[in-house]
């Protein structure tokens, strides 16, 4: 029986801008957050994805969600994704039951529908009155207590989860990683980005490890991991020097060299 699968990545390129400004005039730069990246994840499979700051992880997980599109290559996506992340989908504006009433008119929701999912974030997220308060006046913690919540109550068929456990108390950061594992155990397919290796290893089954907006390992669990936590030890005792050297190198790497466009005489006389 053939594998299948609920994300496709082929040859997956994201292209941004970069402006800087030298003494004499300002320079566009166009660089790859995200360079040619090819991956299959199967249906109910869970990927931790690693990288360094500024690897592209966040880029990914955007694109991932459907938020923004590629550049080049194709994504194939089967099944309703949510992501959740520190600010994601959140009006600072509205109140946090505003803000799910929202999301939920938004994704064309009954109103029966709304309330159960009100219900369901109220009791999973527990931030009490301040379900009443304007989101502005949250915490980044009581902000990704409401994300999640919002996300998880949604039931959707692929989560991708960024950095979203990263802040508030390590209580409730179980509690969603419980939860979590409860929904991975239904088949729901999650890509899982963080900077904690303990929580890569002991909640996914395979892991990802994007470096310098390049797919460099994708694979067994423990392997990429192990790959992963050797290159961070190596970075982290290089002086600063050395890590700046390494940046630039990385980040080169990434630019794309700017094609100078013929005028009308080079074209007939060049």
């Amino acid at each position: 029986m053939e594998k299948e699968y609920a994300i496709e990545f082929r040859h997956v390129s994201k292209i941004y801008s970069l402006k800087s400004k030298n003494k004499e005039h300002a320079i566009n730069k166009r660089f790859y957050a995200l360079k040619d990246i090819n991956f299959k994840i199967p249906k109910g499979e869970v990927v931790g994805i690693l990288g360094t700051n500024g690897s592209g992880k966040s880029t990914m997980s955007i694109i991932l969600a459907g938020i923004s599109e590629v550049d080049e290559g194709e994504m194939i996506v089967n099944g309703e994704q949510a992501l959740i992340a520190i600010n994601t989908g959140l009006n600072p504006q509205l109140t946090g039951l505003e803000n799910i009433e929202l999301k939920g008119a938004l994704l064309g929701l009954s109103k029966k529908r709304i309330k159960e999912i009100t219900e369901g974030v109220i009791e999973f997220a527990e931030i009490g009155d301040f379900l009443y308060q304007p989101v502005k006046k949250y915490s980044s913690g009581m902000k990704s207590r409401l994300g999640f919540s919002i996300n998880l109550c949604l039931d959707p068929d692929i989560l991708i989860v960024d950095e979203a456990l990263s802040v508030g108390d390590k209580g409730f950061a179980q509690k969603c990683i419980n939860k979590m594992k409860e929904l991975k155990a239904t088949g729901k397919t999650i890509v899982f980005i963080s900077h904690s290796l303990p929580q890569v290893r002991g909640f996914c089954d395979t892991a990802m490890w994007i470096e310098g907006g390049m797919l460099k390992e994708y694979g067994n669990i423990e392997e990429v991991c192990d790959h992963y936590a050797e290159y961070v030890d190596y970075y982290n005792a290089l002086d600063n020097k050395a890590k700046k050297k390494e940046r630039d190198e990385k980040f080169n790497k990434r630019i794309i060299p700017n094609v100078k466009k013929k005028g009308f005489f080079d074209r007939i006389f060049g």
